[in-house]
């Protein structure tokens, strides 16, 4: 394909997308009884073990295909309007395609998140036909050292890969906080993003409950930077990252476990990667009155979290439905979900 007829195709699925996320939007503003966008694991193991990071571990083995179909279409049954993929490391999974195909297969919005270690350009074409739609990289530094493996260095010439075969939307993420040695590197991977003509995000890294650890000064000049070289567009449409970055709790409701769910790999149903256990229930039992319930339902880590996926499916209903019920109690022994990996 001659690089006109290629430029035109990718503008082509580039606005074919973004009017199926306008009508994404569109439908969550006029209904609240269904879910917006849903994490899911297929794959807990990951590749990497990054020291900050407490959602993988080295020994788990893949969701198996047909499992992970059922959980996709009860996602559809519900509603959902977006499922990312996340792990652990999603590519680790051997039959990833046909999980992205799934998605697709019920219209909807199908994203990915990976540390990028495992693309090649035969791994990026098969994502291309598999009808991915987003993914996002996260890079913490330019260089690996013992916080983080995922570092420009390594990965510049993955995302340069990118840059020539993906058809899809790219977001690269970088973050401060957390023990990240050099906080001005997030600018360095920005700049870099943006030069291959990704768009890019600055993340600030939670506690291991997904809560507020205060920036300080260095990395709070470099997160304010960051924010304007972004794009703006729905998803920085908010003031939390901002409280955020200056310390300051956010008052604000979590619809958690109603217009965001995480599935973990067990498949229970959890308000998001850092409080699992609540509500604990198995997907596949997951109705829309659970939906209806856990949207009026008051989040009591919601004023110092810095899950920021959760805020910006949230913030679509921060002007409706006061939240008066309390949370229910753990459905599941979450055992070794709540257990911190990176101690």
């Amino acid at each position: 394909m001659s690089q006109k007829k290629q430029g035109l195709r990718h503008k082509w699925i580039a606005a074919n997308r973004r009017l199926r996320e306008l009508r994404m939007i569109a439908h969550g503003l006029v209904d609240t009884n269904h879910v917006v966008m849903a994490h899911i694991i297929p794959m807990r193991r990951c590749n990497l073990a990054c020291a900050y990071c407490n959602e993988f571990d080295a020994t788990s083995k893949p969701v198996p295909l047909e499992t992970m179909i059922a959980r996709i279409d009860q996602l559809a049954h519900l509603g959902t309007a977006i499922v990312t993929i996340s792990g652990g490391e999603p590519i680790l999974h051997p039959e990833l395609d046909d999980i992205i195909r799934r998605i697709r297969h019920h219209g909807m919005i199908a994203g990915m998140i990976t540390n990028g270690y495992l693309l090649t350009v035969d791994r990026i074409e098969r994502l291309n036909r598999a009808g991915l739609d987003h993914m996002q990289i996260s890079i913490d530094n330019v260089m690996p050292d013992d916080v983080s493996k995922k570092s420009l260095k390594v990965l510049d010439k993955k995302l340069q890969l990118l840059s020539e075969h993906a058809e899809f939307h790219v977001n690269i993420n970088s973050v401060v906080g957390g023990g990240i040695h050099n906080p001005h590197d997030a600018l360095v991977v920005g700049r870099r993003a943006r030069q291959l003509g990704f768009t890019s995000t600055v993340g600030i890294i939670h506690d291991g409950d997904g809560q507020l650890r205060p920036l300080n000064g260095e990395e709070r000049e470099v997160f304010f930077k960051m924010h304007n070289m972004e794009r703006k567009n729905y998803s920085r449409f908010n003031w939390f990252q901002t409280n955020i970055a200056n310390g300051k709790p956010n008052d604000w409701r979590c619809r958690a476990g109603a217009r965001y769910i995480y599935i973990c790999e067990d498949g229970l149903v959890h308000y998001c990667s850092q409080q699992r256990g609540y509500p604990g229930v198995d997907l596949l039992k997951y109705t829309k009155d659970d939906v209806r319930r856990e949207f009026l339902t008051t989040k009591g880590c919601a004023p110092n979290c810095t899950v920021s996926c959760v805020h910006q499916v949230s913030y679509i209903d921060f002007w409706r439905a006061p939240q008066t019920l309390q949370p229910q109690p753990r459905t599941t022994d979450v055992g070794d979900l709540v257990q911190i990996q990176s101690d």
